[in-house]
């Protein structure tokens, strides 16, 4: 009996070694399978992260409007959340008048593709009880947080949240005039 030395064992080595690897064609051929499953999902998956972006926009919107009437009951003081829908600008501070300075007061701007609007309550009330300025700020519709923990009188029924033209979250007053919940439409609720 005579074992097999020498180039013959090496040879098979090899050819199991080639026989692994794949091919440049192989490559190709995955790689454009690839590229067109992305650009099939690309569409669906940009819609989905759209969609996303005003959710959160919402959610950080209702996180703030929580905190400041948080703040309102623990401090005692009236807070004021401002919408500028101008400049696509919001955020909370004490109402004018507590202290000189208000150190907790935060802002957010909005993503450049999106936009804010407000909805005024239709009952109309004097001037003086509808003062709209808010110091550094101006003239804009605004949400009054009471140290009781009710919503000012003179504060927006709705906020409307748009990403372009078709996508919008409205938050809306709640009929105890306790708080504001985000509402979902039909056509995004389906989405979930």
């Amino acid at each position: 009996m005579t074992l097999a030395v020498g180039k013959h064992q090496t040879r098979r080595s090899s050819d199991r070694r080639s026989a692994r690897a794949f091919t440049l064609i192989e490559l190709t051929l995955v790689m454009a399978l690839l590229l067109i499953v992305f650009s099939v999902a690309m569409p669906m998956l940009k819609s989905f992260f759209h969609g996303r972006d005003l959710e959160s926009e919402a959610r950080r919107f209702m996180s703030l409007l929580r905190y400041g009437q948080s703040r309102a009951v623990s401090e005692g003081v009236p807070m004021v959340l401002w919408i500028d829908s101008r400049r696509s600008l919001y955020g909370l501070q004490q109402q004018a008048g507590y202290t000189d300075v208000d150190n907790k007061a935060v802002q957010f701007e909005l993503k450049p593709d999106m936009a804010v609007e407000t909805q005024m309550p239709v009952v109309t009330m004097s001037a003086s009880s509808l003062n709209q300025t808010v110091p550094g700020i101006g003239n804009v519709p605004r949400i009054r947080l009471m140290p009781d923990g009710f919503i000012g009188e003179s504060s927006p029924v709705r906020i409307t949240l748009r990403q372009g033209q078709d996508e919008a979250v409205g938050i809306v007053e709640t009929t105890n005039r306790m708080k504001y919940e985000i509402e979902i439409s039909p056509s995004r609720a389906g989405r979930r």
